[in-house]
C-alpha cells in the first residue's frame, strides 16, 4: 500500500509537470485553536502546499498558542510557517484578550474579548504574502454562528475583503476561504475527527496556558462542542 501511495503521488506530480499545471498553494491563518486547526486540515486536503501564518498580538495565552502553531505546522508538514509580531494590537488596547486589567463584560451583546478589526489586519498581512508566493487562496477558521457577535466574523465581511483583493492587488485572483463559517462548534469537532485533526495540539482557553480554565466563554463553547459530538476533549482542564 505504501509503494502504491508513493507511485500515486509521483504520478500526480508528473502529470502536473507535463500538463503545465501549477501546484495549488494556500495560506492558512492558524491561531492554534480548534477552528483554525480543522480549517488547516481542510486546506491540507484541498491544496498541494500549505503556508501557515500565526500572529502574536499580546494575547494572554501567546506562548501556548505559538507552541500549538508550531506543533500543528509540523503535523501537516507545511512548506513554510511564519509568526508575525502584531503586538501593536495589545498596545492600542481595547480588548480583554490583551489587557489583563480588563474583566469580561459585554457591550450591546458583544463581549469585550473582541479585538478591534483583528481579522482585517491579519488578512491584509496574509494577502501581501499570498501575492509574493503566488498563493491561490487564504483560509481562515472564522465561525459566524458561534462568533459572539464579532463583526469581522460575518460572511459579508469576508465578501468585502475578497472585493478588496480584486481592487487592491496585482494578482487580483486570490480568494479568501471560510470553510467552517456556517458550521456549529460541534459540527467542527465532528468534521475534525473525520479528517483526523490532532485536537490534542490545539488550545482555546482565553486565560490559562497549562490547564484550560474551563470557565471562559471559549472553553465553554469548546467543552459543549465536544459533549454534543459525543467525544472527549483531549486537552487538560481545571474545571470541566
Amino acid at each position: 500500500r505504501f509503494v502504491l501511495d508513493i507511485k500515486g503521488i509521483c504520478y500526480i506530480l508528473a502529470k502536473r509537470t507535463l500538463t503545465g499545471m501549477r501546484m495549488t498553494r494556500a495560506i492558512v491563518l492558524l491561531s492554534g485553536g480548534m477552528d483554525s486547526l480543522v480549517t488547516a486540515a481542510i486546506a491540507a486536503r484541498e491544496c498541494d502546499e500549505l503556508y501557515l501564518l500565526h500572529f502574536s498580538y499580546g494575547q494572554r495565552t501567546e506562548s501556548k498558542e505559538k507552541w500549538c502553531f508550531r506543533q500543528i505546522a509540523s503535523h501537516y508538514k507545511s512548506r513554510e510557517a511564519r509568526v508575525v509580531d502584531y503586538r501593536w494590537l495589545a498596545e492600542i488596547g481595547g480588548s480583554a484578550l490583551t489587557d489583563k486589567d480588563m474583566s469580561l463584560s459585554e457591550d450591546n451583546g458583544v463581549p469585550n474579548t473582541y479585538v478591534p478589526f483583528r481579522n482585517a489586519t491579519m488578512l491584509c498581512a496574509a494577502i501581501a504574502w499570498a501575492e509574493v508566493i503566488e498563493a491561490d487562496s487564504i483560509y481562515i477558521g472564522a465561525v459566524e454562528e458561534d462568533s459572539s457577535g464579532y463583526p469581522d466574523c460575518r460572511e459579508s465581511f469576508f465578501e468585502a475583503m475578497n472585493d478588496v483583493i480584486k481592487q487592491g492587488t496585482l494578482a487580483a485572483n486570490i480568494s479568501i476561504k471560510t470553510p467552517v463559517l456556517h458550521h456549529s462548534k460541534s459540527e467542527i469537532v465532528q468534521l475534525g475527527h473525520s479528517l483526523n485533526a490532532p485536537f490534542e495540539l490545539s488550545w482555546s482557553c482565553y486565560f490559562a496556558e497549562d490547564q484550560a480554565c474551563g470557565d471562559c466563554p471559549s472553553c465553554q463553547l469548546r467543552l459543549k462542542a465536544f459533549a454534543n459530538s459525543g467525544t472527549k476533549d483531549p486537552i487538560p482542564y481545571k474545571v470541566r
